[in-house]
């Protein structure tokens, strides 16, 4: 099982992901992988995949996804994981490998401009599609890896009022610093830009996709096992890391009191005995591919 190097298609998200974002991913593997895995798991045995299955994980990160998958499917099913960060594959290969499972690769890919064959029964994403930067065109190529008749099931973030566990940080560090200016660099849209179920069920349909349905799925995410690692996990990655990332030095400069005023609102929160632990919810969004 190796990582197949196919980037000739990043961009500068791509090469953001790559530059920025995965050390700080990694250091906070304990939180991406444990904390998210909620919303995979509340529906993981209903997805619609059997033994045989051929599988496409896209966005599939540090690989955890594609190894439960590739159980689902067995032996006789093979799953392929994508992703633009070798780094993160690294870890899903090694877990693989450990577990003796042969039925699983991954492939380094820009999603929106992979050669894909009709060769695939269903293809899941866990928080990928949020950060296409042209989501038609690139869901529009996933449906092209889709047997006729397939399925397609991405889960997605819901509103900000939904998801205080990004919101929350994001407002007391604006309390502090300036919105990030337009010219700053990021991921891709950001983990709210398919929360509108109107907008997103256009976006499918225009990419050819049918009997679109979405279930709500809301769950306790893990921040932090301690006060502390959850004001480093919050300006190190998402909304509130943004904010911070981009203001540069004047952020350092008031880092002293931003994390005492996090550390006042994540005390507040939820506790449970392997850290602490807020609410979140996200849409499942699943569609067939014509047939």
């Amino acid at each position: 099982m190796t990582a197949l190097d196919d980037a000739s298609g990043d961009t500068e998200f791509v090469d953001f992901w790559n530059e920025i974002l995965v050390p700080k991913f990694i250091a906070f593997k304990h939180v991406l992988v444990e904390g998210l895995t909620h919303h995979s798991e509340a529906i993981f045995p209903t997805l619609r995949v059997k033994e045989g299955d051929h599988v496409l994980d896209i966005g599939c990160g540090f690989g955890d996804t594609a190894i439960k998958l590739a159980r689902l499917v067995e032996p006789s099913g093979r799953v392929l994981g994508i992703d633009c960060c070798d780094a993160f594959m690294e870890y899903g290969i090694k877990e693989a490998a450990a577990e003796g499972l042969d039925n699983v690769s991954f492939a380094n890919g820009d999603v929106i401009n992979m050669d894909f064959k009709p060769e695939y029964d269903f293809v899941f994403s866990r928080f990928g599609t949020m950060f296409f930067a042209n989501p038609v065109a690139a869901m529009r190529n996933m449906r092209m890896s889709m047997k006729p008749g397939a399925t397609m099931t991405h889960i997605v973030w819901r509103t900000r009022d939904d998801n205080p566990w990004l919101s929350m940080a994001e407002e007391v560090a604006l309390e502090f610093l300036p919105p990030p200016g337009e010219d700053g660099r990021s991921c891709g849209p950001g983990p709210f830009s398919m929360a509108n179920q109107e907008m997103v069920t256009g976006m499918m349909k225009s990419a050819g996709y049918e009997n679109i349905e979405f279930e709500r799925v809301d769950a306790l995410v893990l921040v932090g096992r301690t006060v502390q690692d959850a004001i480093d996990f919050q300006l190190a990655l998402g909304p509130a890391g943004e904010v911070f990332r981009e203001a540069g030095e004047e952020a350092e400069a008031k880092r002293a009191e931003i994390e005492a005023a996090l550390a006042k609102a994540i005390d507040a929160e939820k506790k449970e005995a392997d850290g602490i632990v807020m609410d979140s919810s996200s849409w499942v969004i699943s569609a067939t591919n014509p047939g």
